[in-house]
């Protein structure tokens, strides 16, 4: 599979509303500057559902116990196409730490070129790992496995601190290849979770 066309180049900018109502901008900025961080974005299909309530607190719970996470302190952000209104319940809910953002126009899923998954159904569960230089270095779509995207960026922090230390490289230097999982086959079928999140996944859209 092609890598996905954003490795290897500078991260696109928006601005969405926060789970507060309140305008977030991409990338982020301190004192006018971008953020010298790694910044983790992950798009999921559907705030509340079993499988993105798992995912989000798995970042939420790698910011506070993974030391590269902390070593490197990343800034991790959230997006879906949810209404303001349920991101702020999903964020309360759940005491998620960082920006949950609201894409209800797909103005973010079209700028970093987010499909679809679930044989179309929703969209596609997609994390992007940018460096301190605002590059995407890695690219990790696979919306079955919600289980895959904390670990992803663990791996790509990895990576981007050890490009850090080499001689002469800059933090936006080298790209990191797209990692993309395999849809659940009948040889290989999903677990009873995830059979069960495209059960209410597919419910939501029939609706």
């Amino acid at each position: 599979m092609a890598p996905h066309p954003l490795v290897g180049k500078e991260a696109p900018s928006f601005t969405l509303l926060d789970a507060n109502g309140e305008s977030f901008k991409f990338p982020p900025e301190e004192g006018g500057e971008r953020v010298n961080k790694p910044i983790a974005v992950f798009f999921y299909p559907q705030s509340g559902t079993f499988g993105c309530t798992r995912e989000a607190c798995q970042f939420r719970d790698a910011l506070a116990e993974n030391e590269i996470f902390k070593r490197s302190n990343v800034q991790v952000i959230g997006i879906s196409a949810d209404p303001v209104e349920k991101q702020k319940s999903f964020v309360q809910k759940n005491h998620l730490s960082f920006p949950v953002l609201s894409d209800q126009d797909h103005v973010a899923h079209k700028a970093f070129q987010v499909g679809r998954g679930m044989f179309g159904l929703t969209d596609a569960r997609t994390t992007f790992a940018i460096d301190n230089a605002g590059i995407v270095r890695g690219v990790l779509s696979a919306t079955m496995n919600y289980n895959a995207h904390a670990k992803f960026v663990t791996r790509e922090l990895e990576k981007i601190q050890e490009s850090q230390k080499k001689t002469g490289e800059q933090p936006g230097e080298g790209a990191g290849e797209q990692q993309q999982a395999r849809p659940a086959t009948p040889e290989a079928p999903a677990s009873s979770p995830e059979r069960d999140e495209l059960g209410r996944v597919a419910g939501a859209v029939s609706a």
